[in-house]
């Protein structure tokens, strides 16, 4: 199978853990701001919820996936306050066509003093189990 890991972060939880998922599965974690230019079997996403919803960017970023490139959407990301944006990253990549993943991945994330440290190590550790099953 062929990987890719692109991610939005805003405080730098999601990128801690794309680049425990990336390293995993033997490829880099690349911000969104970078295209998906070969073709992959599965795309790890990260993300998390802005203002309670997924940011403007990731929604352009989904909207802009080539359906011929990437065979599945696995989503990953973490939150203070708010649980996973599985749904509506899958209402955008139903909008492209791409399918998702019924797994993700989730966990807490540090904001404002809140879930302080989070992603912690065994966050990390079950971010690397997860993306194993793909492997």
């Amino acid at each position: 199978m062929t990987f890719a890991v692109r991610y939005y972060t805003k405080t730098g939880n999601t990128k801690r853990l794309a680049e425990a998922i990336a390293k995993e599965l033997g490829v880099e974690a690349l911000p969104i701001t970078e295209p998906v230019k070969e073709p992959v079997d599965a795309l790890f996403l990260g993300n998390s919820y802005y203002a309670f919803t997924i940011d403007p960017e990731v929604r352009s970023f989904v909207a802009s996936l080539d359906k011929a490139k990437v065979g599945r959407i696995v989503n990953f990301g973490s939150a203070a306050m708010l649980n996973s944006t599985y749904k509506k990253i899958k209402a955008e990549a139903d909008k492209v066509g791409i399918p998702m993943d019924e797994k993700e991945f989730h966990c807490k994330g540090e904001f404002k003093g809140l879930h302080k440290g989070r992603p912690n190590e065994d966050d990390l550790k079950d971010a690397i189990a997860f993306a194993a099953q793909y492997k």
